[in-house]
């Protein structure tokens, strides 16, 4: 049975095409996207943490019907506003991004923490350094999320009219992977980790994705090895990173051990067998047969291809 990587069929005419010249690679937009984990309260410690996840809607020509974490682009209004900051500074959050200066750092993590309150309704922000919003699911605080959401409001703006800090403690970078050099919209993304806040929960709130739920890594990559789950490697490789740990807290605390190294997946073309594959994840490897006139892989390869017309990328 194959298991449930994501594979558009465009990808080996698009990978010759890049080989030939015909095709120039775009410059990736910066995204973040994050593992937001909690424990079982009913269970605490006993058979590891839940992470929650969406599952992108059908219609969407990225990754449709795929699960993914809420993530999308960097704003760029975000590199220019100090917001209210607690945690570790703006100059050891650059050093551990691998970003040029302090104000790249300050907007990605703005989106880490944007993309979760906009797609789950969940905030990583406080009145004060040592405290946290308990609850975001007033009709106030919806018109400013569809703001955020319709970027007619930037975050730096919203943290600013609110007057909270962003709480960069909770939560911590874990891995970064760039979108391949011969898709059509690519995405420098940082994964992070972080813990739900007490007295926060989840809603259903994109408009990206048909369903959510919280499920265990393990659980999550064993449907995916099953061809039950679709989901593109970055997924399915932190999912698997994230198993050993037993509580949100103890994935939250390891995510400084963490290599943040970015991968980049590779291509080659071998006689009519495309090899596709990702550096440090073995496990990706895809040798695809094309055909005759390399435009795809034959039928019945197992591959599960987008439909409609989405255009965010920038989940993983």
């Amino acid at each position: 049975m194959p298991n449930g990587q994501w594979y558009p069929p465009e990808w080996p005419a698009r990978i010759r095409a890049l080989d030939s010249g015909e095709l120039t690679a775009v410059t990736p937009r910066r995204a973040a996207t994050v593992m937001l984990l909690r424990d079982d309260p009913s269970e605490p410690g006993t058979g590891g943490p839940a992470v929650h996840m969406l599952r992108r809607r059908t219609s969407m020509a990225f990754a449709g019907g795929a699960y993914a974490y809420p993530g999308g682009g960097v704003d760029p209004r975000d590199d220019d506003h100090l917001v209210g900051w607690a945690g570790p500074s703006l100059e050891t959050w650059a050093g551990r991004l691998g970003v040029g200066t302090p104000a790249e750092a300050q907007a990605v993590v703005c989106a880490a923490v944007r993309e979760t309150y906009e797609e789950a309704g969940v905030l990583l922000a406080g009145p004060s350094a040592d405290s946290v919003v308990s609850d975001t699911t007033g009709a106030d605080w919806e018109a400013d999320r569809e703001a955020l959401v319709a970027r007619d409001l930037s975050f730096a703006g919203f943290l600013d009219r609110r007057g909270l800090v962003l709480r960069s403690d909770l939560l911590a970078a874990w891995a970064r992977w760039i979108t391949p050099a011969f898709e059509p919209r690519r995405y420098d993304t940082w994964f992070f980790v972080a813990v739900l806040p007490e007295g926060q929960r989840t809603r259903n709130v994109s408009t990206e994705a048909d369903r959510t739920v919280w499920i265990r890594p393990g659980d999550a990559a064993d449907g995916y090895d099953r061809g039950e789950l679709l989901m593109m490697p970055p997924t399915v490789a932190t999912l698997r990173a994230l198993r050993p740990y037993g509580t949100a807290a103890e994935a939250l605390k390891a995510a400084d051990s963490q290599s943040l190294a970015p991968v980049l997946a590779e291509a080659r073309m071998e006689g009519d067998e495309l090899v596709l594959s990702w550096p440090g994840h073995d496990e990706f490897t895809k040798h695809v047969p094309t055909a005759g006139d390399g435009t795809g892989p034959p039928a019945g390869d197992g591959t599960v291809p987008p439909a409609g017309d989405g255009t965010d990328g920038s989940h993983a």
